[in-house]
């Protein structure tokens, strides 16, 4: 058996599409554990870029089989979107499954979740995550499987839930509502398109496990964006962590084997919340231009700042990580200082531990340390040993922080430009 949870170290965005495609190569099968199309995995592949919302990175590989599991809120007419792009791109989908158990996201959960972010302000992507969590909890939400079920079964709860969020829309916010038939028949229409990819996905992930077939499970968004352990409120409704890939792909924690986090080699994070790091000046405007730091999912500038290493334990503590796949280290070609943060100053004192509450971590000032930058191109570097010495200073130092190794060194987007350190599978 060979399993591997990858999960993002930081708040999203640290590259995960890229490692995913890189070690799907040698995966039999990739499985999405929890988010929905709110996440964004960008991979290049030669000189094509694929953006993925819901579909995992492994689509682009013939023979992996690509798994959705019921962790994941689908919004049907996003994912048909996504099918139909790679499909006119050539890429075949017929290794595609979809659990029964997914949760849907239905049109009035994207409506209630715009309506409600503007006046909470947390900075949702507004693709209706939020709301499809909360009705799954409350157990008022509907399944893919749902729609495979009799009329008789199905039909009055969906007349009911339409009409009590209809009221929320209309009497709340002053908004127009949904109509019941057409959201019915849209509905209907979409899950014909979907059904040749229905099934019971924890039951293929264990035949494969039982088989001893590789598996990687893909985790979305990142660790400070864990419902529980992230910072809440600025944080994601699932769970990104490593724990959360048993629960939302219906496995036991018993057959994962390994846990990877994929961190870049600075931070950055999307929308609203504290940030110890965050940079606003001349080399936070670098970081963002040679990072190319635009959402893949919303287009939202990212705010960056230099590589927190409180964060990085808190990650690899909270996950259990066995290694690091480090990306984006090219972004820091140019700078003849980069920096990394060790600790915070809080109120007087050092905290070298990622606090629980989100005011102490608002009032927390970062301690650097300052190690010279390398100047010089590495994206077209292959092997560790012809890293410039600063580099590699840079990435020791990292290992000394966290006590993680770092198996994966990205140089730059594309399959190519990816340092091996040691084998994954």
């Amino acid at each position: 058996m060979s399993a591997i949870v990858l999960i993002g170290s930081q708040w999203g965005d640290e590259g995960k599409g890229k490692i995913t495609d890189f070690l799907a190569e040698k995966a039999d099968c990739v499985v999405r554990y929890q988010g929905g199309s709110n996440a964004g995995h960008t991979v290049e592949v030669l000189d094509q870029q694929f953006k993925l919302h819901l579909i995992p990175s492994g689509i682009l590989y013939p023979n992996t089989q690509c798994i959705v599991g019921n962790g994941v809120v689908v919004d049907m007419g996003e994912l048909i979107k996504e099918l139909d792009e790679l499909e006119s791109r050539g890429i075949d989908t017929k290794n595609l499954r979809i659990s029964q158990r997914a949760p849907l996201v239905l049109p009035y959960h994207k409506r209630i979740d715009s309506l409600e972010d503007r006046a909470s302000n947390i900075g949702t992507t507004k693709r209706g995550i939020g709301p499809t969590y909360a009705d799954k909890i409350n157990r008022t939400g509907f399944r893919i499987g749902d729609l495979l079920d009799s009329p008789a079964y199905f039909e009055p709860r969906f007349a009911a839930q339409v009409k009590q969020k209809n009221r929320i829309i209309e009497e709340i916010h002053g908004e127009p509502g949904f109509d019941y038939r057409e959201l019915l028949e849209e509905l209907r229409e979409q899950v014909e398109r979907l059904r040749p990819y229905i099934a019971d996905t924890s039951l293929l992930i264990y035949q494969a496990m039982k088989n001893h077939k590789k598996v990687l499970f893909e985790g979305a968004q990142g660790t400070l964006l864990d419902i529980d352990h992230g910072t809440y409120p600025y944080v994601t409704s699932s769970h990104p962590i490593a724990g959360g890939a048993c629960v939302g792909a219906g496995v036991g924690p018993t057959c994962i084997d390994r846990v990877i986090g994929v961190a870049k080699a600075y931070t950055t994070r999307v929308g609203e919340g504290p940030f110890p790091t965050e940079l606003n000046d001349a080399d936070g405007n670098m970081l963002q231009q040679r990072g190319m730091e635009f959402g893949t999912t919303t287009g939202r500038k990212r705010r960056c700042g230099w590589l927190d290493a409180v964060i990085l334990r808190y990650a690899a503590r909270l996950n259990g990580l066995t290694d690091l796949a480090i990306t984006k280290l090219d972004v820091l070609d140019e700078f003849a200082v980069v920096k990394i943060c060790t600790g915070y100053k809080y109120k007087g004192t050092i905290i070298s531990e990622f606090p629980e509450s989100i005011e102490v971590l608002e009032g927390c000032q970062p301690e650097y340390m300052e190690l010279p930058g390398w100047q010089e191109d590495i994206s077209g570097i292959t092997e560790y040993d012809k890293l410039p010495h600063n580099a590699r200073r840079y990435l020791d130092v990292i290992y000394d922080l966290t006590g993680v190794k770092q198996t994966l060194i990205a140089v730059g987007p594309k399959r190519s430009q990816t340092i091996v350190q040691d084998q994954i599978f």
